[in-house]
């Protein structure tokens, strides 16, 4: 019989709803989090999700075959609806479908006839918010779990508030399990978000640090030598999204050259100017594109997407000791009352 000592303080019902060990998911960052990263994830106990923004469905074939044939555990396929041309987000989602994905992670604007879809398959239904009011729509829309992302996040940033407040607050009047996104790099991090009554955690660029990841080895450095303030939020990494989109990136050459001018840069207006690839597809300066384990070019600048808990990460280990020791942290400190 389990008795009070034996269990898990970082079990919640979110762990049984999603089918892991922990509660702590991985974000779906695009281009960064393929396979072999969300099998890491997965195996070490946590929640995987594979980063499909805007991939063709041959890609989402492969990547979802692949991380089967590494894990049985299950996971999710991160699409962003808003941000991708219908047709292809008709193919994407006809795709997973047809290989039977259990669930989707979207993300940014709330677009209900996309989570009904899903849904009426029998799916689940995680969605990243940035705002009170998106939380309440992506409710009302029926989606299963709610993950709220505050200010301190890297890549996208959808709000413009702290997360802890913000996820507090939505769980206050929310009937979902809630997570929260953005700066969650520590056991420190996950113990207080459940101290705080959360559901779990999300973390980006504390994976995106790791061995398995499909960010390029440049990246990663520049990751473990920021610190928070070496991060900056702007809209001028907005090609390929919508206008007003905004990033938090690790300050460079671009980020310097706007004195100041952070927001109101608009992609209609803005150069197309080649300056990395990935084989023959060409990567544009002011584009979101973030450099990869392909890329050639000057990653420099490039959008080096890391959120504010970039200073507390320090090395480049596998994801499995990144992610055990975050949980080991967390049950000292949740076993000390």
């Amino acid at each position: 019989m389990m008795t009070p000592a034996t269990i898990d303080p970082l079990h919640t019902p979110l762990c049984d709803l999603l089918g892991c060990e922990v509660p702590v998911l991985l974000a779906g960052m695009g281009g960064v989090a393929r396979w072999e990263l969300a099998a890491a994830v997965a195996e070490a106990g946590g929640y995987a999700t594979l980063g499909m923004v805007r991939e063709d469905p041959a890609l989402i074939e492969s990547e979802v075959t692949a991380l089967r044939a590494a894990t049985d555990r299950p996971f999710a396929v991160n699409l962003i609806p808003s941000a991708t041309d219908p047709a292809l987000l008709e193919a994407q989602i006809r795709c997973c479908l047809d290989l039977g994905i259990g669930a989707f992670s979207f993300f940014w604007d709330v677009m209900p006839e996309v989570i009904a879809r899903v849904k009426q398959a029998g799916c689940l239904v995680l969605h990243q918010v940035g705002t009170r009011q998106a939380a309440a729509e992506a409710e009302q829309a029926g989606v299963d779990v709610l993950i709220v992302q505050g200010v301190e996040a890297g890549g996208h940033v959808h709000g413009r508030e702290a997360g802890l407040d913000l996820a507090v607050g939505v769980h206050a009047v929310s009937r979902l399990p809630v997570v929260i996104a953005g700066g969650i790099s520590t056991g420190d991090d996950l113990a207080a978000a459940l101290r705080a009554g959360l559901d779990g955690v999300q973390c980006g660029t504390a994976f995106l640090a790791t061995g398995e990841s499909f960010a390029h080895d440049y990246h990663k450095t520049r990751v473990t030598a920021a610190t928070g303030d070496d991060t900056v939020l702007t809209d001028v990494f907005v090609l390929n999204w919508p206008k007003g989109a905004a990033v938090r990136v690790i300050g460079n050459s671009v980020t310097d050259a706007l004195d100041g001018r952070l927001f109101g840069h608009d992609p209609a207006t803005l150069p197309r100017d080649a300056i990395a690839w990935d084989g023959d597809a060409p990567r544009l300066r002011f584009s979101t594109d973030s450099p990869l384990r392909t890329t050639t070019g000057d990653m420099e600048a490039m959008a080096l997407f890391a959120g504010q808990g970039a200073g507390r990460i320090n090395d480049i280990p596998p994801a499995g000791v990144r992610l055990r020791d975050m949980a080991e942290a967390a049950r000292r400190i949740l076993a000390q009352g």
